[in-house]
């Protein structure tokens, strides 16, 4: 009976999402805020709670997650990601000033103290790689020539919390210099080790995963990317970042074999993920945080944009590539959440954990939006100021033309 229940409960999810993908697509939008107000309809306090199929849906989720890093990394060699990351660190250092401090000087007013200051500054710093991910590829961008500043940010992002989280972690549990240090120690050493086999045996990987049979490419691939993402996470470094870096260590053919295997996948997997996302968010919590959270959001939304923005000028985009780059980044999701979860599991602040959800929640569902508008819209508002300036100087030569001659 439970497995009945399970099949009919994700079969419903399943068939949803294809016509909210459907509705969305007809009005050339994004369907993921759809996908979020679906899990937050029939999540915890909704209107019709999802139970049985709630663990499967979880590790949906997490395998979502996975793929859509994954695909992001195929696009990619390791020498590309070498010369991004020499090109682009100081973005991410503008990244972390911008869009960290925010978060920050908040948790200090509302007078939170300094451990959850720490923890609020990485849920407004850290953007969404899997949300970003699938705008990207949902706008057809992925190949647009600000796509490698915008996932420069992210990688950085990504690679800062193999130090950030373990930290995090050893300040929320009350841990000493010295267990923090061992772990930090482990995570640093996990994420290197992991970047030096892609770079350096990249080649090695690309043949041992080759096949002339997509069956087995598409079991090899799958496999070696949920094996090291669940050993990184293992080692407190992100699941993402090692799925991430498994697909740069894949090249040529097989990078291109296995892209077009698992796009489908990625596309199953990653509504899972934005589903439940929803599906764990009470929305009786958002009402009494919601004026601070929109505040933050409204904040850290224009220095996501002004990051992205410095970003791409640095690299030599154009300037709507410029602001394209700016509200990609918007998002807040995955990373957001886990870092609030820590904090509440520790009982750090109360309205920590509803603060975060609504937080995330605005700039999740905000985020595709100003992915889509961002650049049309500063494109009108700068030919609206430049026009009353253009017709101030025109009108009195058109006046003059167009006065009599004296006799």
């Amino acid at each position: 009976m439970h497995s009945a229940v399970l099949l009919i409960e994700f079969g419903s999810i399943i068939l949803g999402l294809g016509l909210l993908g459907r509705f969305a697509g007809r009005f050339r939008l994004s369907p993921i805020p759809l996908y979020l107000l679906a899990g937050l309809a029939f999540g915890e306090g909704g209107l019709l709670p999802l139970g049985a199929s709630e663990e499967f849906v979880a590790t949906g989720a997490e395998i979502g997650v996975i793929l859509l890093l994954l695909m992001l990394g195929l696009e990619y060699t390791a020498s590309d990601l070498v010369s991004n990351l020499k090109t682009h660190y100081p973005s991410g250092l503008v990244d972390c000033a911008l869009n960290a401090l925010p978060g920050a000087a908040v948790a200090l007013l509302l007078g939170w103290g300094p451990v959850a200051a720490v923890v609020l500054a990485g849920v407004t710093w850290i953007s969404s790689s899997g949300v970003i991910a699938k705008v990207l590829g949902d706008l057809g961008r992925v190949g647009n020539r600000e796509t490698p500043v915008i996932l420069s940010v992210l990688v950085l992002e990504d690679l800062a919390m193999a130090v950030y989280l373990p930290i995090v972690t050893a300040l929320v549990a009350g841990a000493g210099l010295l267990a923090g240090s061992l772990t930090l120690a482990i995570a640093l050493g996990a994420a290197g080790l992991v970047l030096f086999v892609a770079l350096r045996y990249g080649r090695v990987i690309s043949r041992f995963v080759s096949s002339d049979d997509p069956e087995k490419l598409l079991l090899v691939v799958l496999g070696l990317t949920i094996l090291v993402a669940g050993v990184a996470q293992q080692l407190q470094v992100s699941a993402a970042v090692g799925a991430f870096l498994v697909g740069i260590a894949l090249s040529g053919e097989v990078a291109e074999g296995a892209h077009t295997l698992l796009s489908p996948l990625r596309d199953l997997f990653a509504a899972v993920f934005f589903v439940f996302f929803g599906l764990h968010t009470d929305p009786s919590s958002i009402p009494p945080v919601l004026l601070p959270a929109l505040g933050l959001a409204f904040v850290t939304a224009l220095t996501k944009i002004a990051t992205g923005y410095w970003a791409a000028r640095r690299a030599g985009i154009s300037v709507k590539g410029r602001w394209r780059a700016g509200g990609a980044l918007v998002a807040r999701g995955e990373f957001s959440i886990v870092i609030a979860g820590l904090a509440v599991s520790a009982g750090i602040e109360p309205s920590l954990g509803p603060l975060a959800t609504a937080y995330v929640l605005i700039l999740v569902v905000l985020g595709p939006l100003t992915a889509r508008y961002t650049e049309p819209v500063a494109t009108w508002w700068s030919r609206r100021r430049e026009s009353p300036r253009g017709t101030a100087e025109t009108t009195p030569r058109a006046k003059e033309a167009d006065a009599p001659v004296a006799d």
